[in-house]
Order: C-alpha cells, then sequence, then structure tokens
C-alpha cells in the first residue's frame, strides 16, 4: 500500500513550495496535503507515524523558508470551514489553528474586546502566532491564551489548559505538530474606541515594512532590551545584499527576495548578517525564521 492510498483526492506528490510562502522561492514538498476535514487530517498524520513519515505543518508561509532542494516527507496546510472558524462568545473569542490573525484581531474589536489588537499586521495564522507568541509593544498572543487544542505528531489530540501553557518571548510550549484551535479571553471596550486604536497602530507599523508586494520576511528575534534591526544598521549591514537578494531599506530585519533569487542567497545573507553583528557588535543575533 502507498503512503497516500485512501488519500488521493487531497494529497499531491513533488508539489512547488515557493509561491505558498512569502519569499517565493525554494523547492517541492515530496507530499503535500490539505486535508478538509478534522478526520482526514487525523487519519493522515496517524498514517505517517505508523510509516516514519516526518509531517510538517505549513500556515500562512510567512515565517517559512524553504530550502532550494526541498522538503521531505508530508507538508499539510490546512484550510477551509473546519480549521478557520472563529466564534465570539461573551468575552471569549474562539479561533481554529489556520484562522487568519487578522481576522480574529477583526472579529474581537468589531465586538468590543480589548486585548489582540496591539497584533495588528503581524501575518500568518491563529496557530503560527500560538507556536511563536507573536507579539509587538503592547503585548503578546499569549497572555490572552485561555486553552489551546493540538494535535501531536502521533495524531493524538490534546486539549491544554491555562496553566500548562508556557508563553516567552517568541516561544511557546505549544511545539506539537498543529494547534487545531484556541479560546482568549477578553477584556470589554468601546468598539469604535478599539477600532480607531487598531487603525492607528496599524497606519504607523504599516510604514515601517517592507512594501506589500515585495517578496519578504521577518529573519531574527530582538535580543532582550534591544532591536535586531538597529543592530544590523549599527554593523553597517541595511545595504547588503547576495545575488538577487537584499536587506530592506524599510526595516534591517527584513530581506527583500527579489525575481530569480534562491532560498541559497537568502540564507547566505542570512550568515553574513549574523557574523557582521557579532564580529563588530559582540552579539550573537538568534533566527525568528523557519529554515525547512
Amino acid at each position: 500500500m502507498s503512503l497516500i492510498t485512501g488519500f488521493e483526492d487531497f494529497v499531491q506528490q513533488d508539489v512547488p513550495l515557493a509561491e505558498k510562502t512569502w519569499f517565493k522561492v525554494g523547492g517541492a514538498a515530496e507530499y503535500f496535503a490539505q486535508p478538509q476535514s478534522l478526520e482526514h487530517l487525523t487519519d493522515l498524520v496517524k498514517r505517517c507515524h505508523e510509516e516514519g513519515v516526518a509531517v510538517r505543518l505549513l500556515g500562512g508561509g510567512s515565517n517559512v523558508l524553504v530550502r532550494d532542494d526541498g522538503v521531505a516527507g508530508m507538508v499539510i496546510r490546512l484550510t477551509g470551514e473546519p480549521f478557520e472558524k472563529i466564534e465570539v462568545d461573551g468575552d471569549v473569542v474562539h479561533a481554529a489553528g489556520a484562522a487568519r490573525l487578522g481576522h480574529v484581531l477583526s472579529s474581537a474589536v468589531r465586538e468590543g474586546l480589548s486585548g489582540l489588537e496591539t497584533l495588528v499586521g503581524i501575518p500568518g495564522t491563529i496557530g503560527g502566532a500560538l507556536h511563536g507568541n507573536a507579539g509587538a509593544r503592547g503585548g503578546d498572543i499569549g497572555q490572552w491564551t485561555a486553552r489551546a487544542t493540538v494535535m501531536t505528531r502521533s495524531g493524538e489530540m490534546i486539549q491544554r489548559e491555562r496553566e500548562e501553557l508556557d508563553f516567552g518571548y517568541r516561544q511557546s510550549s505549544l511545539d506539537e505538530l498543529a494547534i487545531l484551535s484556541a479560546d482568549f479571553k477578553l477584556e470589554r471596550e468601546d468598539p469604535e474606541a478599539l477600532t480607531k486604536r487598531m487603525q492607528q497602530q496599524w497606519i504607523v507599523k504599516k510604514a515601517g515594512l517592507p512594501l506589500a508586494h515585495q517578496a519578504t520576511g521577518c529573519i531574527f528575534k530582538n535580543p532582550r532590551g534591544m532591536s535586531a534591526a538597529m543592530l544590523i544598521e549599527q554593523a553597517g549591514m541595511k545595504a547588503a545584499s547576495t545575488g538577487k537578494v537584499l536587506v530592506s531599506d524599510r526595516h534591517a530585519n527584513y530581506i527583500v527576495a527579489e525575481e530569480g533569487a534562491k532560498a541559497a542567497d537568502v540564507l547566505k545573507l542570512i550568515e553574513n548578517i549574523r557574523e557582521s553583528v557579532a564580529e563588530r557588535l559582540g552579539i550573537e543575533l538568534e533566527l525568528e525564521l523557519e529554515i525547512w
């Protein structure tokens, strides 16, 4: 029996991943799946576990760089209503793991629920945001998380309550295969005031980010009390480039991949930046970007 026997409706082989990530570079997935139900997802993950096939979950693709030679094993992307549902019940927002973070913020603000609006402008899905504890100056997603339902790499579903969750700077204890859903307990506030505040925050943030049409990604975590972008500038790397890849002139902690770029160029520029910052400033930058 083939690995994909019985899953032919939603599993493909040798699927290019470049257009599924923000950098728009990199090779293909050996297997690529888009299950349309929780049952399909569970069955597929269990089959991969039994067969010893590695599984990765691809969300919005904003925080992933795929190497040029591609990804071995199974890459799964969750799409459709079961994995993207957003519901509001009193002061709690229930969001499925593949729901876009921006859609969840808008739903909360529309209902007059405050807390998550400081995350405006951060791309990706709820699952990705929780896994990396996405945050901004006003706080992070972890502080509002009441519980989460996850799927392990063996296909088991587990609900984790608040007391079982640990959140740190750009990291969390939610490191299972998939975050299926989460509940966020928020605070009541005037919807109109909330909306205005979120819009203002978005205008300020957008002004300092790469342009929307650019293939780009944020690279490094901010060292405690410091800005990675400022350190990169101080190390003289603001105008650095490799091949068709360059440091953004709008925000030094973003790398922009131009047409014809390779993942290898991105990796080389990342290494050059890290070495320069370490040599000139004595600081080791830690990756925020995931390398596949």
